[in-house]
């Protein structure tokens, strides 16, 4: 049998189909590891993010890569099937045996980072999971490179076709998963519409209590805080461009409304707390729908400026 050749569509096809092939195992790794996280909730960790960052960007990386990948490897077998002595390309064996070399050291190098984890305290059914997570998917690329390196010219490429499918059936159930996890665009949107909320209530609370230090009384209406000079223009919804309400009560108590679209009081796994600056993040809870936030200014803590001087 003649050697064969190594053509320059024979490099950049194994090349892209192992980039994509790494680059979809390190995407399925962080979406799941993402989506633990986001289910088991850990006390010890203060700030999660309200717009699942990581989930969204390893959804599309899969999306986009591991198709990609399928692509490529299929173009690769097909080359095989109509040239078996491909299957001797030094390059193929290069390259199969990288992968189970760097497999093995992304398997020590996440359990060691999971284990780290778990000795610093983390919640043992994160680590459990992790571990697993990261077992099964090293374990399957794995597998998937031995399979290749055992292809002769007799035995059929078609052996590889039960370990793609499967692959593409568990990939999808982990996008389909990490969606339900993170919840659609749509909710990610209006979680974004309620911090802008949340951040633009912050900012009148703040205004108001700097006028109240400057001026030793509260303004009758947020018309009164907005200040040229400066360039402070009071904020209205981002969504109806309705101003905020703004409410006097009795003595140094006065109260912040607007409308919210979604809660996060904490009790929907879908959304996050809002780490807000000096403050609990309690300070802020609210539910969906029209919300007050009360507030009480403590004159001794934040006295007029003329008394500081």
């Amino acid at each position: 049998m003649d050697k064969p050749k190594l053509t320059p569509k024979d490099f950049f096809l194994y090349v892209g189909a192992l980039l994509t092939l790494y680059v979809s195992a390190g995407s399925l790794i962080g979406l799941l590891f993402s989506t633990i996280d986001r289910v088991f909730r850990d006390e010890l960790q203060y700030y999660y993010d309200p717009y699942s960052g990581g989930i969204r960007f390893a959804i599309a990386s899969l999306i986009v890569v591991f198709p990609l990948s399928l692509v490529l490897f299929s173009f690769i077998k097909k080359g095989i099937a109509r040239e078996p002595a491909k299957l001797g390309l030094a390059l193929r064996r290069w390259a199969l045996w990288v992968t189970i070399f760097i497999t093995g050291a992304m398997l020590a190098g996440d359990l060691i980072a999971v284990l780290s984890g778990f000795l610093g305290g983390e919640l043992t059914v994160r680590f459990v999971l992790k571990a697993l997570v990261v077992l099964a998917v090293s374990a399957a690329v794995f597998w998937y490179a031995v399979l290749e390196i055992r292809l002769t010219p007799e035995r059929p490429v078609s052996l590889r076709k039960g370990f793609i499918i499967s692959s593409l059936v568990g990939v999808l159930a982990a996008v389909v998963w990490g969606f339900f996890v993170m919840g659609s665009p749509f909710t990610v949107r209006n979680l974004r519409m309620d911090e802008r909320r949340v951040s633009d209530l912050q900012s009148i609370q703040w205004q108001v209590v700097n006028y109240w230090q400057q001026k030793e009384r509260f303004p009758k209406s947020l018309a009164e805080i907005e200040d040229p000079l400066s360039g402070y223009k009071t904020p209205t919804d981002p969504v109806t461009k309705a101003p905020y309400e703004f409410t006097l009560g009795e003595g140094y108590a006065f109260s912040l409304c607007a409308t919210f679209e979604l809660p996060n009081n904490g009790r929907n796994q879908n959304i996050a707390k809002y780490p807000i600056a000096d403050m609990s993040a309690e300070n802020w809870e609210h539910t969906a729908g029209r919300v007050c936030f009360e507030r009480t200014l403590d004159p001794e803590r934040y006295p007029p400026y003329a008394k500081t001087r």
